[in-house]
Order: C-alpha cells, then sequence, then structure tokens
C-alpha cells in the first residue's frame, strides 16, 4: 500500500527571515486575564511584524506589577529592572551610551506617577528616543490594591472605599513636557494597540504609551473606572488609527478629506481618520483641551493624540557620536595635554 508524503507547513517568518518564537518570552506569573499579559502578546508582534532584530533591543522597567512584563517578551533582548521609579534615568544613560539600540520601557500607574514622577518628567522634557508605556490600572497591584495617582474621583475599592483625590492624566503631562508621541489605547483593543506600538517603533523620540490594562484581583469590579467593562461602554476613539511601514506599498485607504496623515522618521506613514471635527493630532493645546473635555463626560478618549516629528531627540541635542561609547579608542574618550592646556588658557 502506497501513502502519499506530506508536505510539511512552510514556517511562516518576517522580512529578516526570523519566526515569531524569536520574539517570545518566559511564561507570565501575573494573575490570568491581567490586561498586562496582553499589552506583552501586542509588543512581540509589533517587532515581529515590524522585523527588528531582538538582539539590539534594549527592555527596561521599574518595580511593580507591570514592571514584570518585560520577562514576557523578547528574552533574546537586553533586559534591565531598575530602582522603583527610576526607570526614566538608567534608560537615558544606556541610550546615550549606545545610540544604536531600540529601547522599550514598561511601567506602571503607580512606578512612574507616583515616586518616579520627578525623573518622568525631565524623560519626556529631553525627548530621549524611547518607547514609554504604562500599564495603568488605577492601583498598586503589587501590594493589594490601593489607589493609585492615575484613579478618578468617585471610583470604588473592591472593599467599597472611595476615591476622593483627582487623577494625573498621563498623556496630558507627557504633552506639555515635551513627548512627541503621545497616545492612549486599552488592552482589550488588539487593533488599535498593535497600531499604534507598531507606528511608535517608527518614532524618532519620546514615545509614551498609556494603556488602560484592567487588574482582574483588585480593579475589575463594578464602580472602577479601569475595568474591562467601563472601558467597552466608555472608550471613546478619537480617530481610526491607520500605518504604512517603509518596507510595504502605501495602500491604506481613508477619506481624503477627513484623513491626517503623517510622515515618521524612518518613512512609515501614520494615517489617522477623523472621528472627530476638531482633532489635529499636531497641535499640542487642541489636544490637551479635547482630553480635558472628554474627560468631563466620563468618557475615556484612546487614540493618537499628538505627533511632533521636528524636534530633535536628546541624542541629537547632545550632539552625541554614533558609535556605542564603549567602542572608542582612548584617544577619542580621552583629551590630550594640549586640549587641557587650550581650555586653561581660555579661562585664565
Amino acid at each position: 500500500m502506497s501513502t502519499t508524503p506530506v508536505t510539511p507547513k512552510p514556517i511562516k517568518t518576517n522580512r529578516i527571515g526570523l519566526q515569531i518564537l524569536d520574539y517570545r518570552g518566559g511564561k507570565t506569573t501575573l494573575c490570568a486575564g491581567c490586561g498586562h499579559n496582553a499589552i506583552s502578546e501586542r509588543i512581540t508582534e509589533a517587532f515581529y511584524e515590524m522585523g527588528i532584530q531582538p538582539e539590539r533591543v534594549m527592555k527596561m522597567s521599574g518595580i511593580g506589577c507591570s514592571s514584570k512584563s518585560p520577562a514576557y517578551f523578547m528574552s533574546r533582548s537586553f533586559s534591565f529592572n531598575s530602582v522603583h521609579g527610576r526607570m526614566p534615568s538608567v534608560a537615558t544613560g544606556a541610550l546615550l551610551a549606545n545610540k544604536t539600540m531600540r529601547s522599550i520601557g514598561v511601567s506602571g500607574d503607580g512606578d512612574t506617577a507616583s515616586i518616579g514622577m520627578g525623573q518622568f518628567v525631565h524623560f519626556m522634557r529631553r525627548n530621549v528616543p524611547m518607547i514609554y508605556i504604562i500599564e495603568n490600572n488605577g492601583v498598586y497591584g503589587l501590594t493589594k490594591g490601593q489607589f493609585s495617582a492615575t484613579a478618578d474621583i468617585g471610583s470604588t475599592l473592591k472593599t467599597g472605599v472611595v476615591n476622593d483625590l483627582p487623577p494625573i492624566d498621563i498623556c496630558a503631562l507627557a504633552i506639555q513636557m515635551g513627548a512627541t508621541f503621545v497616545g492612549r489605547s486599552f488592552s482589550g483593543d488588539k487593533k488599535q494597540l498593535s497600531t499604534m506600538l507598531k507606528a511608535a517603533l517608527s518614532h524618532q523620540g519620546a514615545v509614551l504609551l498609556d494603556v488602560i490594562s484592567p487588574c482582574v484581583t483588585f480593579n475589575d469590579h463594578e464602580g472602577s473606572t479601569k475595568s474591562y467593562r467601563y472601558m467597552q461602554e466608555h472608550e471613546d476613539a478619537v480617530g481610526e488609527v491607520g500605518f504604512v511601514p517603509y518596507f510595504e506599498e502605501i495602500d491604506v485607504e481613508y477619506d481624503a478629506d477627513s484623513t491626517v496623515e503623517v510622515r515618521l522618521h524612518d518613512g512609515s506613514h501614520l494615517r489617522l481618520r477623523k472621528l472627530r471635527e476638531d482633532y489635529d493630532p499636531t497641535n499640542k493645546a487642541n489636544a490637551i483641551k479635547m482630553m480635558m473635555d472628554v474627560h468631563e463626560k466620563g468618557e475615556v478618549l484612546t487614540g493618537v493624540f499628538y505627533v511632533d516629528t521636528q524636534k530633535p531627540d536628546f541624542a541629537s541635542m547632545l550632539n552625541m557620536v554614533d558609535e556605542p561609547l564603549a567602542t572608542l579608542p582612548e584617544s577619542r574618550t580621552r583629551p590630550g595635554r594640549e586640549v587641557l592646556a587650550s581650555i586653561m588658557e581660555a579661562h585664565s
């Protein structure tokens, strides 16, 4: 009896010949259903689809449930888990030391909006070229669910405690401080978050993505404004987001009179179809006002709020060399006696 040989299914690879498995990380230890896990999956997909070499990526984090996330994607990349709230300074130093690397930082609303706030605002002010993701659930998930600084007034804990303090809007603050790509998404919105991440990878500057990521253990109940149900009922998208990477033919179609197109640094195109008449992603003041107006209505605005492709990033402003600093010879890092003599002469 003859048998027909089975032809093995071809292994799918990206444009640099890697499989999706090359971008996976370790098995998650977070709670089942945690929004953070969905974000890790979107990050994995974005780096794979954009064809970025994992070994050319630095993953940064602070402390908290969110800061465990880098362990769950791209295990072949470099990773640094810093002290609570101190991720921005560590990331800044690493990127200045080696500007050839890409970097993605994962933080939480507690890690950033409280103990890390001082470092966060200066990171955005300097326009450091890194994707800064805040996995925002409104509570301190690692320390039993107390309110964080992003919790809305009137929201409640599972214990019935009501929050009396106003929230910090991370996106509005990032825009005011100088970030050049700012948006908000929801961990349950796969299409929107994936598109925003891929666009962020093509941007040269500080990217702030505030991702509402429900905590299924402490903050996914009636009365929470960071729950799955609340987000599904109150999400208000500022526009439909389309993205065409530089290595693909531009074929995304939108109505010409209702679309804003932004050419990103590597030649990719971010296309934003207006759902609001007053929406202009290049107008800083308008973006902040729009977020404030929507918040007053109890809605959660998502999408890309602000993009600036003209402002130089921090490494460019400092005129950093292209080579990693660790590879420079002593002749370039230690000036000779004649240089010191000329400096002393100039100040005598």
